[in-house]
């Protein structure tokens, strides 16, 4: 019998496994690599830091190339390397110990498993190697230290940088998974999908100078651009945003929602009851930008307030209104993050005090849409005719002199404010008129065919064909 006062213990350390095969299931492939990228943005973040540059091209000399087939993935930058020390003690340990290497910068990494996820995700053998002033550290990371429980440790090399090659990190991942595999060797759709992403995801940094290029191929930015009228504030109403600014417990916030282009046409409207949906919606919705990063990319979902609370649900008729919120703080913990770093925890305080903002600007410019509606012709509302210029929040911020800032009230909105848009309204004596209806598609083309020989003409065609009969026989 066992002595009952005797201590004993009980192995408690984390089962590789979990890791390995179990973590990476709650993340895709696409948001994987978006994780690696961020790693060397962090990395360019660092580096640049040192030089303080004040022209707006502060990642000019940064740059990440990514290559990847049926046999690897391999991405390499030049953004400083990880130092020895973060390396040892930091960077490929499971997790974030609890001292902050970027308590100074506003990254995006909270929880310290990217890069180990992303490895993980993608297949059983690495090689990571890290290049930072006069050294060259190389760790592996095998398929049999993948499969051993027991073993947390890894071995690294060292060798002198001697003939100086730049500094940055190269991670280069082997012996794929399959569906990884398949993923990355069969046609274009995960390029497609990969740039797309990086153009939309990394569109502040490109535009400051930063260069991707995926399998030989550049990436552009794709941002997020508002219409403003020139001299808006020298007019009673004119094409502008709604802003809403605040700084919250260490981060600062802004709300931008506007226009990005015109209404949706007659057409767009018919495509899109018709499920062949052809209108320019891809900026369209609202896009969640953290230090930089879009983390949610033109949402037109209950996340960002659309059908919630007097909001109505996203279709066609609002694909002119977009909007940019930004969240900015040197400690990405208190940012609205999920573990992907591409999605909102939406129960954040933060995040629903932003949201109800959100949806004030969403009231005002859907509320908008529905009265031009139906002008159409030359009574339509015209934007970003040549008469707009384009602004950030900040520059835009800028120019709105205090008196027309709305202060919000209460003592948690200490250093809330707003500014509401003086938008320009329909004529109230307007002479034309808007016929809708609809119609069984199979007449509308035998009416086509009959005007046209032609039942490829859009419906609006016929429509406005028939009227323009009707009213010759009618006079």
């Amino acid at each position: 019998m066992s002595d009952t006062n005797s201590s004993q213990v009980i192995q408690a350390f984390p089962a590789k496994r979990f890791f390995v095969d179990m973590l990476t299931r709650d993340i895709e492939l696409l948001d994987a690599v978006l994780d690696l990228i961020d790693n060397s943005l962090d990395g360019a973040m660092r580096d640049s830091a040192k030089e303080n540059r004040m022209d707006g091209k502060k990642y000019q000399d940064y740059k990440v190339d990514i290559s990847f087939d049926s046999t690897h993935f391999c991405i390499e930058d030049n953004c400083g390397g990880i130092p020895k020390q973060v390396a040892i003690h930091s960077a490929f340990r499971m997790g974030r110990p609890s001292s902050n290497i970027d308590a100074d910068l506003p990254t995006v990494g909270v929880y310290g498993i990217g890069m180990k996820r992303s490895i993980f995700k993608m297949g059983r053998k690495c090689t990571v190697t890290s290049t930072t002033g006069d050294i060259i550290l190389e760790v592996n990371i095998t398929p049999e230290w993948m499969a051993r429980d027991d073993d947390w440790e890894l071995p690294y090399t060292e060798t002198s940088n001697s003939n100086r090659k730049s500094v940055g990190t190269k991670i280069h991942i082997e012996e794929l998974k399959e569906g990884i595999k398949r993923s990355l060797g069969h046609g274009p759709g995960f390029f497609n999908d990969l740039k797309y992403a990086a153009e939309v995801y990394y569109s502040s940094f490109i535009e400051q100078g930063f260069k991707i290029s995926i399998n030989g191929q550049h990436v552009s930015s794709n941002a997020n651009i508002l219409a403003i009228e020139e001299n808006f504030l020298d007019k009673t109403e004119a094409i502008s945003p709604y802003v809403y600014v605040d700084h919250i417990d260490g981060v600062d916030i802004s709300v931008m929602i506007g226009f990005y282009r015109s209404f949706a046409s007659t057409e767009e409207e018919e495509d899109a009851l018709q499920g062949h949906e052809k209108a320019k919606s891809v900026n369209a919705g609202v896009t969640i930008i953290c230090n930089d990063r879009v983390v949610l990319h033109a949402d037109k979902t209950r996340v960002t307030g659309w059908g919630s609370f007097g909001v109505p649900s996203y279709h066609t008729q609002f694909v002119a209104i977009t909007g940019v919120v930004r969240f900015q703080s040197k400690d990405p913990s208190k940012l609205p993050l999920t573990t992907t770093k591409r999605g909102i925890e939406g129960n954040s305080e933060i995040y629903l005090k932003v949201k109800d903002r959100i949806m004030e600007g969403l009231k005002l410019f859907t509320n908008f849409t529905n009265k031009w509606k139906s002008r159409e012709g030359k009574e339509a509302l015209s934007i970003q005719s040549g008469k707009s210029i384009m602004m950030t929040t900040s520059e835009f911020s800028s120019k709105i002199p205090e008196h027309r800032w709305i202060k919000i009230r209460g003592q948690e909105n200490t250093n809330a404010k707003k500014f509401i848009p003086d938008l320009p309204m329909p004529p109230k004596n307007s002479t034309e008129r808007r016929i809708s209806f609809s119609r069984p598609i199979e007449e509308i083309n035998k009416i086509a065919e009959f005007y046209f020989e032609d039942n490829t003409v859009s419906p609006k065609e016929v429509g406005e064909k028939c009227f323009d009969e009707s009213l010759k026989r009618a006079n």
